[in-house]
Protein backbone atom coordinates (compact mmCIF):
# COMPACT_ATOMS: atom_id res chain seq x y z
CA UNK A 1 0.00 0.00 0.00
CA UNK A 2 1.30 3.43 -0.92
CA UNK A 3 0.41 6.60 0.92
CA UNK A 4 -0.30 9.76 -1.02
CA UNK A 5 2.26 12.28 0.15
CA UNK A 6 2.08 16.03 -0.42
CA UNK A 7 5.55 17.13 -1.44
CA UNK A 8 6.81 20.51 -0.25
CA UNK A 9 9.65 21.39 -2.57
CA UNK A 10 10.84 24.65 -1.09
CA UNK A 11 13.93 24.66 1.11
CA UNK A 12 14.04 27.27 3.87
CA UNK A 13 17.43 28.72 4.77
CA UNK A 14 18.09 29.99 8.28
CA UNK A 15 21.09 31.59 9.91
CA UNK A 16 23.37 29.18 11.77
CA UNK A 17 22.54 28.86 15.44
CA UNK A 18 25.77 27.37 16.79
CA UNK A 19 27.01 28.65 20.13
CA UNK A 20 28.81 27.19 23.08
CA UNK A 21 29.93 23.56 23.04
CA UNK A 22 28.30 20.17 23.26
CA UNK A 23 28.06 18.38 26.58
CA UNK A 24 29.17 14.74 26.53
CA UNK A 25 28.69 12.21 29.31
CA UNK A 26 28.99 14.05 32.59
CA UNK A 27 30.39 17.20 31.02
CA UNK A 28 29.15 20.45 32.48
CA UNK A 29 28.14 23.42 30.39
CA UNK A 30 29.91 26.70 31.15
CA UNK A 31 27.22 28.80 29.46
CA UNK A 32 24.84 30.93 31.44
CA UNK A 33 21.12 30.35 31.24
CA UNK A 34 20.79 33.77 29.60
CA UNK A 35 23.00 32.56 26.75
CA UNK A 36 20.84 29.44 26.38
CA UNK A 37 17.69 31.59 26.31
CA UNK A 38 19.19 33.74 23.57
CA UNK A 39 20.08 30.63 21.57
CA UNK A 40 16.52 29.31 21.83
CA UNK A 41 15.01 32.67 20.91
CA UNK A 42 16.90 32.59 17.61
CA UNK A 43 14.78 29.60 16.57
CA UNK A 44 11.73 31.86 16.25
CA UNK A 45 11.78 31.89 12.46
CA UNK A 46 12.29 28.13 12.29
CA UNK A 47 9.35 27.54 14.61
CA UNK A 48 7.12 29.83 12.55
CA UNK A 49 8.12 28.03 9.35
CA UNK A 50 7.21 24.65 10.88
CA UNK A 51 3.90 25.99 12.19
CA UNK A 52 3.01 27.59 8.88
CA UNK A 53 3.76 24.43 6.92
CA UNK A 54 1.90 22.13 9.31
CA UNK A 55 -1.12 24.27 10.14
CA UNK A 56 -1.64 26.51 7.12
CA UNK A 57 0.60 25.24 4.33
CA UNK A 58 0.90 22.32 1.94
CA UNK A 59 1.31 19.79 4.75
CA UNK A 60 -1.94 20.64 6.53
CA UNK A 61 -4.17 17.59 7.09
CA UNK A 62 -1.39 15.30 5.84
CA UNK A 63 -1.04 13.32 9.06
CA UNK A 64 -4.82 12.85 9.21
CA UNK A 65 -5.03 11.63 5.61
CA UNK A 66 -2.07 9.29 6.03
CA UNK A 67 -3.63 7.84 9.18
CA UNK A 68 -7.06 7.42 7.61
CA UNK A 69 -5.57 5.50 4.69
CA UNK A 70 -3.76 3.08 7.00
CA UNK A 71 -6.57 2.37 9.46
CA UNK A 72 -9.25 2.18 6.76
CA UNK A 73 -7.06 -0.30 4.88
CA UNK A 74 -5.72 -2.41 7.75
CA UNK A 75 -8.14 -1.85 10.62
CA UNK A 76 -7.23 -2.65 14.24
CA UNK A 77 -3.76 -4.03 14.91
CA UNK A 78 -3.63 -6.42 17.86
CA UNK A 79 -0.29 -7.74 19.05
CA UNK A 80 0.53 -10.96 17.21
CA UNK A 81 -2.05 -10.41 14.47
CA UNK A 82 -1.58 -10.46 10.72
CA UNK A 83 -3.08 -6.97 10.51
CA UNK A 84 -0.35 -5.55 12.77
CA UNK A 85 2.37 -7.11 10.66
CA UNK A 86 0.71 -5.78 7.50
CA UNK A 87 0.65 -2.29 9.03
CA UNK A 88 4.35 -2.55 9.95
CA UNK A 89 5.29 -3.51 6.39
CA UNK A 90 3.18 -0.66 4.98
CA UNK A 91 4.82 1.83 7.33
CA UNK A 92 8.30 0.56 6.49
CA UNK A 93 7.60 1.14 2.82
CA UNK A 94 6.07 4.56 3.35
CA UNK A 95 8.87 5.87 5.54
CA UNK A 96 11.29 4.90 2.79
CA UNK A 97 9.16 6.61 0.14
CA UNK A 98 8.98 9.71 2.34
CA UNK A 99 12.75 10.09 1.97
CA UNK A 100 13.67 9.48 5.60
CA UNK A 101 17.03 7.92 6.41
CA UNK A 102 18.11 4.63 7.97
CA UNK A 103 14.61 3.20 7.68
CA UNK A 104 14.65 -0.30 9.14
CA UNK A 105 12.80 -2.86 11.23
CA UNK A 106 14.18 -4.10 14.56
CA UNK A 107 12.96 -7.63 15.42
CA UNK A 108 11.12 -8.25 18.71
CA UNK A 109 9.06 -11.05 20.26
CA UNK A 110 5.54 -10.06 21.29
CA UNK A 111 2.50 -11.70 22.95
CA UNK A 112 -0.15 -13.32 20.77
CA UNK A 113 -3.65 -13.49 22.26
CA UNK A 114 -6.97 -13.86 20.45
CA UNK A 115 -10.38 -13.26 22.00
CA UNK A 116 -12.43 -15.69 19.92
CA UNK A 117 -16.21 -15.79 20.22
CA UNK A 118 -17.60 -14.39 23.47
CA UNK A 119 -20.93 -13.61 25.09
CA UNK A 120 -22.46 -12.74 28.44
CA UNK A 121 -26.15 -13.30 29.11
CA UNK A 122 -27.99 -12.44 32.28
CA UNK A 123 -30.41 -15.30 33.03
CA UNK A 124 -31.87 -13.98 36.30
CA UNK A 125 -33.70 -11.86 37.35
CA UNK A 126 -34.44 -11.40 33.62
CA UNK A 127 -33.00 -12.42 30.27
CA UNK A 128 -30.59 -9.74 29.07
CA UNK A 129 -27.78 -10.11 26.52
CA UNK A 130 -24.90 -7.91 27.64
CA UNK A 131 -22.17 -6.27 25.58
CA UNK A 132 -18.85 -7.79 26.62
CA UNK A 133 -15.18 -7.69 25.62
CA UNK A 134 -12.62 -10.15 26.97
CA UNK A 135 -9.58 -8.59 28.61
CA UNK A 136 -6.18 -9.13 27.04
CA UNK A 137 -4.36 -12.34 28.06
CA UNK A 138 -7.51 -13.77 29.68
CA UNK A 139 -8.07 -17.48 29.44
CA UNK A 140 -11.29 -18.74 27.91
CA UNK A 141 -14.19 -20.54 29.51
CA UNK A 142 -15.11 -24.17 28.91
CA UNK A 143 -17.09 -24.55 25.65
CA UNK A 144 -20.37 -24.64 27.57
CA UNK A 145 -19.40 -21.45 29.38
CA UNK A 146 -19.62 -20.61 33.07
CA UNK A 147 -23.07 -20.15 34.57
CA UNK A 148 -23.02 -18.76 38.09
CA UNK A 149 -24.56 -16.32 40.51
CA UNK A 150 -23.08 -12.83 40.65
CA UNK A 151 -21.47 -10.96 43.53
CA UNK A 152 -21.36 -7.20 42.87
CA UNK A 153 -18.69 -5.15 44.68
CA UNK A 154 -17.47 -1.58 44.29
CA UNK A 155 -13.88 -2.06 45.52
CA UNK A 156 -11.21 -4.57 46.44
CA UNK A 157 -11.84 -3.72 50.08
CA UNK A 158 -15.50 -4.70 49.74
CA UNK A 159 -14.46 -7.92 48.00
CA UNK A 160 -12.26 -8.81 50.97
CA UNK A 161 -15.01 -8.06 53.44
CA UNK A 162 -17.40 -10.27 51.51
CA UNK A 163 -14.88 -12.97 50.59
CA UNK A 164 -17.00 -15.85 51.93
CA UNK A 165 -19.79 -14.86 49.52
CA UNK A 166 -17.51 -14.90 46.46
CA UNK A 167 -16.66 -18.61 46.26
CA UNK A 168 -18.18 -20.23 43.20
CA UNK A 169 -19.56 -16.94 41.85
CA UNK A 170 -18.81 -14.42 39.12
CA UNK A 171 -17.47 -11.24 40.71
CA UNK A 172 -18.71 -8.05 39.07
CA UNK A 173 -16.72 -4.90 39.84
CA UNK A 174 -18.77 -1.72 39.72
CA UNK A 175 -15.85 0.50 40.67
CA UNK A 176 -16.48 4.26 40.35
CA UNK A 177 -14.51 6.22 37.76
CA UNK A 178 -12.66 9.02 39.54
CA UNK A 179 -9.60 8.94 37.33
CA UNK A 180 -7.98 6.42 35.03
CA UNK A 181 -5.08 5.45 37.26
CA UNK A 182 -7.41 4.39 40.09
CA UNK A 183 -10.05 2.67 38.01
CA UNK A 184 -7.62 0.75 35.80
CA UNK A 185 -6.39 -1.26 38.79
CA UNK A 186 -9.63 -3.22 38.63
CA UNK A 187 -9.02 -4.13 34.99
CA UNK A 188 -5.42 -5.17 35.61
CA UNK A 189 -5.81 -6.93 38.97
CA UNK A 190 -9.51 -7.80 39.12
CA UNK A 191 -9.21 -11.42 38.00
CA UNK A 192 -6.39 -12.16 40.46
CA UNK A 193 -8.22 -10.66 43.43
CA UNK A 194 -11.43 -12.49 42.52
CA UNK A 195 -9.58 -15.79 42.08
CA UNK A 196 -7.97 -15.43 45.50
CA UNK A 197 -11.42 -15.61 47.12
CA UNK A 198 -12.60 -18.53 45.01
CA UNK A 199 -14.53 -16.78 42.23
CA UNK A 200 -15.07 -18.60 38.92
CA UNK A 201 -14.75 -15.50 36.73
CA UNK A 202 -14.68 -11.72 36.98
CA UNK A 203 -16.35 -8.92 35.03
CA UNK A 204 -15.25 -5.31 35.40
CA UNK A 205 -17.13 -2.13 34.75
CA UNK A 206 -15.38 -0.60 31.73
CA UNK A 207 -12.71 1.94 32.60
CA UNK A 208 -14.28 4.86 30.78
CA UNK A 209 -15.03 8.51 31.51
CA UNK A 210 -18.26 8.29 29.49
CA UNK A 211 -20.30 5.44 28.01
CA UNK A 212 -23.00 4.93 25.44
CA UNK A 213 -23.27 1.25 26.25
CA UNK A 214 -19.67 0.72 25.15
CA UNK A 215 -17.36 -1.95 26.61
CA UNK A 216 -13.69 -0.94 26.89
CA UNK A 217 -11.07 -3.70 26.77
CA UNK A 218 -7.42 -3.66 27.86
CA UNK A 219 -4.66 -5.78 29.30
CA UNK A 220 -5.03 -7.73 32.53
CA UNK A 221 -2.35 -9.61 34.45
CA UNK A 222 -2.37 -12.99 36.13
CA UNK A 223 -0.21 -13.75 39.16
CA UNK A 224 1.93 -16.79 39.81
CA UNK A 225 0.40 -19.09 42.37
CA UNK A 226 -3.13 -17.75 41.83
CA UNK A 227 -5.64 -19.71 39.71
CA UNK A 228 -6.33 -18.17 36.31
CA UNK A 229 -9.99 -17.34 35.78
CA UNK A 230 -11.71 -15.82 32.72
CA UNK A 231 -12.16 -12.06 32.87
CA UNK A 232 -13.90 -9.51 30.67
CA UNK A 233 -15.29 -5.99 30.70
CA UNK A 234 -18.94 -5.03 30.57
CA UNK A 235 -20.55 -1.64 30.05
CA UNK A 236 -20.90 1.03 32.71
CA UNK A 237 -24.66 0.76 32.26
CA UNK A 238 -24.82 -2.99 32.94
CA UNK A 239 -22.47 -2.76 35.93
CA UNK A 240 -24.62 -0.05 37.50
CA UNK A 241 -27.82 -1.94 36.73
CA UNK A 242 -26.55 -5.07 38.45
CA UNK A 243 -25.42 -2.99 41.40
CA UNK A 244 -28.95 -1.63 41.75
CA UNK A 245 -30.42 -5.13 41.42
CA UNK A 246 -28.09 -6.47 44.09
CA UNK A 247 -28.94 -3.62 46.45
CA UNK A 248 -32.61 -4.69 46.21
CA UNK A 249 -31.69 -8.26 47.10
CA UNK A 250 -32.26 -9.70 43.64
CA UNK A 251 -30.46 -12.90 42.70
CA UNK A 252 -28.37 -12.33 39.55
CA UNK A 253 -27.18 -15.21 37.38
CA UNK A 254 -24.94 -14.84 34.31
CA UNK A 255 -23.79 -17.26 31.65
CA UNK A 256 -20.32 -16.24 30.40
CA UNK A 257 -18.74 -17.77 27.30
CA UNK A 258 -15.25 -16.80 26.13
CA UNK A 259 -13.20 -18.45 23.39
CA UNK A 260 -10.01 -16.56 24.31
CA UNK A 261 -6.67 -18.28 23.74
CA UNK A 262 -3.03 -17.43 24.40
CA UNK A 263 -0.49 -18.55 21.80
CA UNK A 264 3.33 -18.64 21.80
CA UNK A 265 5.03 -15.28 21.37
CA UNK A 266 5.04 -14.00 17.80
CA UNK A 267 7.74 -12.36 15.69
CA UNK A 268 7.28 -8.64 15.13
CA UNK A 269 9.22 -5.39 14.74
CA UNK A 270 9.73 -1.89 16.02
CA UNK A 271 9.77 0.42 12.99
CA UNK A 272 12.58 3.00 12.87
CA UNK A 273 13.44 5.97 10.65
CA UNK A 274 15.78 8.93 11.09
CA UNK A 275 17.02 12.30 10.03
CA UNK A 276 20.72 11.85 10.73
CA UNK A 277 22.33 14.63 12.73
CA UNK A 278 24.73 17.01 11.00
CA UNK A 279 27.17 17.57 13.89
CA UNK A 280 26.53 15.00 16.62
CA UNK A 281 24.94 12.10 14.70
CA UNK A 282 25.55 9.68 17.57
CA UNK A 283 23.32 11.77 19.85
CA UNK A 284 19.58 11.18 19.60
CA UNK A 285 16.24 12.87 20.14
CA UNK A 286 13.64 10.12 19.92
CA UNK A 287 10.02 10.75 18.88
CA UNK A 288 7.53 7.92 19.03
CA UNK A 289 4.06 6.42 19.16
CA UNK A 290 2.88 2.83 19.06
CA UNK A 291 1.56 1.16 15.94
CA UNK A 292 -0.30 -1.70 17.61
CA UNK A 293 -3.81 -1.33 19.02
CA UNK A 294 -6.58 -3.44 20.47
CA UNK A 295 -8.75 -5.52 18.17
CA UNK A 296 -11.81 -3.26 18.32
CA UNK A 297 -12.48 -0.03 16.47
CA UNK A 298 -9.64 1.10 14.20
CA UNK A 299 -6.93 2.07 16.66
CA UNK A 300 -7.09 5.56 15.16
CA UNK A 301 -6.87 7.49 18.42
CA UNK A 302 -4.88 4.90 20.41
CA UNK A 303 -2.38 5.22 19.06
CA UNK A 304 -2.60 5.85 15.35
CA UNK A 305 -2.69 9.61 15.89
CA UNK A 306 0.39 9.59 18.11
CA UNK A 307 2.35 7.41 15.70
CA UNK A 308 1.42 9.53 12.70
CA UNK A 309 2.12 12.95 14.20
CA UNK A 310 5.52 11.54 15.21
CA UNK A 311 6.11 10.58 11.57
CA UNK A 312 4.76 13.98 10.53
CA UNK A 313 7.28 15.75 12.78
CA UNK A 314 10.15 14.27 10.79
CA UNK A 315 8.34 14.90 7.49
CA UNK A 316 7.89 18.60 8.31
CA UNK A 317 11.53 19.00 9.25
CA UNK A 318 12.67 17.19 6.12
CA UNK A 319 10.35 19.19 3.87
CA UNK A 320 11.81 22.44 5.16
CA UNK A 321 15.33 21.27 4.35
CA UNK A 322 16.32 21.28 8.01
CA UNK A 323 18.91 18.92 9.45
CA UNK A 324 19.44 19.23 13.20
CA UNK A 325 22.81 18.70 14.83
CA UNK A 326 21.59 15.54 16.56
CA UNK A 327 19.84 12.60 14.97
CA UNK A 328 16.06 12.70 15.08
CA UNK A 329 14.88 9.12 15.43
CA UNK A 330 11.30 8.02 14.85
CA UNK A 331 10.28 4.75 16.52
CA UNK A 332 6.87 3.17 15.99
CA UNK A 333 6.58 0.74 18.88
CA UNK A 334 4.93 -2.66 18.77
CA UNK A 335 2.99 -4.40 21.57
CA UNK A 336 2.61 -1.30 23.72
CA UNK A 337 -0.86 -2.42 24.75
CA UNK A 338 0.60 -5.57 26.31
CA UNK A 339 2.84 -3.50 28.59
CA UNK A 340 5.46 -1.84 26.38
CA UNK A 341 6.92 -5.15 25.17
CA UNK A 342 8.52 -3.77 22.01
CA UNK A 343 9.82 -0.71 23.84
CA UNK A 344 11.43 -2.81 26.57
CA UNK A 345 13.31 -4.86 24.00
CA UNK A 346 14.40 -1.64 22.24
CA UNK A 347 15.68 -0.29 25.55
CA UNK A 348 17.61 -3.46 26.28
CA UNK A 349 19.19 -3.32 22.82
CA UNK A 350 20.13 0.37 22.93
CA UNK A 351 20.68 1.22 26.62
CA UNK A 352 24.46 0.89 26.23
CA UNK A 353 24.24 4.26 24.43
CA UNK A 354 22.01 5.86 27.05
CA UNK A 355 24.36 8.82 27.54
CA UNK A 356 23.72 9.85 23.92
CA UNK A 357 19.94 10.23 24.33
CA UNK A 358 19.10 13.89 24.85
CA UNK A 359 15.31 13.50 24.97
CA UNK A 360 12.77 10.70 24.51
CA UNK A 361 9.27 11.66 23.39
CA UNK A 362 6.06 9.65 23.19
CA UNK A 363 2.56 10.53 21.99
CA UNK A 364 0.01 8.09 23.37
CA UNK A 365 -2.94 9.96 24.85
CA UNK A 366 -4.67 11.32 21.81
CA UNK A 367 -3.88 14.10 19.37
CA UNK A 368 -6.58 16.55 20.39
CA UNK A 369 -5.97 20.29 20.57
CA UNK A 370 -2.98 20.69 22.92
CA UNK A 371 -2.67 23.34 25.61
CA UNK A 372 0.87 22.50 26.65
CA UNK A 373 3.55 19.91 27.20
CA UNK A 374 4.10 17.55 30.11
CA UNK A 375 7.68 17.16 31.20
CA UNK A 376 9.64 15.08 33.67
CA UNK A 377 13.21 16.09 34.33
CA UNK A 378 15.65 18.27 36.21
CA UNK A 379 14.86 21.89 37.02
CA UNK A 380 17.51 23.04 34.56
CA UNK A 381 16.07 20.90 31.79
CA UNK A 382 12.57 22.12 32.62
CA UNK A 383 13.69 25.74 32.35
CA UNK A 384 15.09 25.03 28.88
CA UNK A 385 11.90 23.28 27.76
CA UNK A 386 9.86 26.24 29.02
CA UNK A 387 11.88 28.53 26.76
CA UNK A 388 11.39 26.17 23.81
CA UNK A 389 7.65 26.16 24.41
CA UNK A 390 7.63 29.97 24.16
CA UNK A 391 8.36 29.47 20.45
CA UNK A 392 4.85 28.04 20.13
CA UNK A 393 3.11 31.22 21.20
CA UNK A 394 1.73 31.76 17.65
CA UNK A 395 -0.55 28.73 18.22
CA UNK A 396 -0.99 29.35 21.97
CA UNK A 397 0.58 26.09 23.16
CA UNK A 398 3.15 27.27 25.68
CA UNK A 399 2.50 25.63 29.06
CA UNK A 400 4.82 23.07 30.64
CA UNK A 401 3.32 20.67 33.15
CA UNK A 402 4.78 17.90 35.26
CA UNK A 403 4.76 14.11 34.86
CA UNK A 404 5.59 13.73 31.17
CA UNK A 405 5.83 9.97 30.94
CA UNK A 406 4.55 7.07 28.87
CA UNK A 407 4.62 3.28 28.78
CA UNK A 408 7.20 3.12 25.99
CA UNK A 409 9.61 5.78 27.27
CA UNK A 410 9.47 5.18 31.01
CA UNK A 411 12.41 2.77 30.78
CA UNK A 412 14.59 5.69 29.66
CA UNK A 413 13.09 8.25 32.01
CA UNK A 414 13.60 6.03 35.05
CA UNK A 415 17.25 5.70 34.00
CA UNK A 416 17.62 9.49 33.99
CA UNK A 417 17.09 10.37 30.33
CA UNK A 418 15.10 13.53 29.59
CA UNK A 419 11.82 12.54 27.97
CA UNK A 420 8.86 13.95 26.11
CA UNK A 421 5.58 12.60 24.85
CA UNK A 422 2.78 14.09 22.87
CA UNK A 423 -0.76 14.04 23.89
CA UNK A 424 -2.63 16.80 25.51
CA UNK A 425 -3.28 15.84 29.13
CA UNK A 426 -5.78 16.97 31.72
CA UNK A 427 -5.60 16.79 35.49
CA UNK A 428 -6.92 13.24 35.43
CA UNK A 429 -3.97 12.04 33.38
CA UNK A 430 -1.37 14.01 35.26
CA UNK A 431 -2.34 12.03 38.35
CA UNK A 432 -2.02 8.83 36.38
CA UNK A 433 1.56 9.51 35.33
CA UNK A 434 3.37 10.36 38.56
CA UNK A 435 5.23 7.12 39.06
CA UNK A 436 8.76 8.24 38.20
CA UNK A 437 10.56 11.54 38.55
CA UNK A 438 14.05 10.17 38.00
CA UNK A 439 14.70 11.52 34.51
CA UNK A 440 12.84 13.88 32.26
CA UNK A 441 9.85 13.55 30.01
CA UNK A 442 7.20 15.58 28.33
CA UNK A 443 3.81 15.17 26.73
CA UNK A 444 1.16 17.46 25.34
CA UNK A 445 -1.51 18.55 27.78
CA UNK A 446 -5.02 17.77 26.69
CA UNK A 447 -8.52 17.05 28.04
CA UNK A 448 -8.59 13.30 28.57
CA UNK A 449 -12.31 13.08 29.24
CA UNK A 450 -12.80 12.61 25.50
CA UNK A 451 -9.85 10.26 25.23
CA UNK A 452 -11.11 7.83 27.85
CA UNK A 453 -14.62 7.95 26.41
CA UNK A 454 -13.33 6.13 23.31
CA UNK A 455 -10.26 4.37 24.74
CA UNK A 456 -9.99 0.62 23.89
CA UNK A 457 -13.53 0.51 22.51
CA UNK A 458 -15.33 0.02 19.21
CA UNK A 459 -15.59 3.82 19.12
CA UNK A 460 -11.85 4.35 18.52
CA UNK A 461 -12.20 5.19 14.83
CA UNK A 462 -11.28 8.04 12.48
CA UNK A 463 -14.53 9.73 13.48
CA UNK A 464 -12.81 10.71 16.74
CA UNK A 465 -9.95 12.40 14.92
CA UNK A 466 -9.86 16.05 13.84
CA UNK A 467 -7.41 17.01 11.06
CA UNK A 468 -6.99 20.58 12.32
CA UNK A 469 -6.14 19.40 15.82
CA UNK A 470 -3.68 16.88 14.40
CA UNK A 471 -2.03 19.71 12.44
CA UNK A 472 -1.42 21.68 15.62
CA UNK A 473 -0.23 18.59 17.48
CA UNK A 474 2.24 17.80 14.71
CA UNK A 475 3.54 21.38 14.71
CA UNK A 476 4.21 21.27 18.45
CA UNK A 477 5.87 17.88 18.18
CA UNK A 478 8.09 19.03 15.31
CA UNK A 479 9.15 22.32 16.92
CA UNK A 480 10.05 20.73 20.26
CA UNK A 481 11.92 17.78 18.76
CA UNK A 482 13.82 19.90 16.21
CA UNK A 483 14.94 22.63 18.59
CA UNK A 484 16.07 20.18 21.29
CA UNK A 485 17.91 18.18 18.62
CA UNK A 486 19.59 21.25 17.15
CA UNK A 487 20.66 23.13 20.27
CA UNK A 488 24.37 23.08 20.87
CA UNK A 489 24.06 21.16 24.13
CA UNK A 490 22.06 18.16 25.26
CA UNK A 491 19.41 18.65 27.90
CA UNK A 492 20.94 18.53 31.40
CA UNK A 493 20.04 15.55 33.55
CA UNK A 494 19.36 15.27 37.25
Amino acid sequence: MKFHVFVFVGVVHFLPLNSGKAVYGNGISQRTFQEIKEEIARYGDVAKAIINLAVYGKARNRSYERLALLVDTVGPRLSGSKSLEKAIQIMHQNLQEDGLENVHLEPVKIPHWERGEESAVMLEPRIHKMAVLGLGSSIGTPPEGITAEVLVVTSFDELQRRAPEARGKIVVYNQPYTNYSRAVQYRVQGAVEAAKVGALASLIRSVASFSIYSPHTGIQEYQDGVPKIPTACITVEDAEMMSRMASRGSRIVIQLKMGAKNYPDADSFNTVAEIIGSKYPEQVVLVSGHLDSWDVGQGAMDDGGGAFISWEALSLIKDLGLRPKRTLRLVLWTAEEQGGIGALQYYQLHKANISNYSLVMESDLGTFLPSGLQFTGSDKARAIVEEVMCLLEPINVTQVFRAGEGTDINFWIQAGVPGASFPRYGEDCRKAFTRSQAGSGASLLDDLYKYFSFHHSHGDTMTVMDPKQMNVAAAVWAVVSYVIADMEEMLPRS
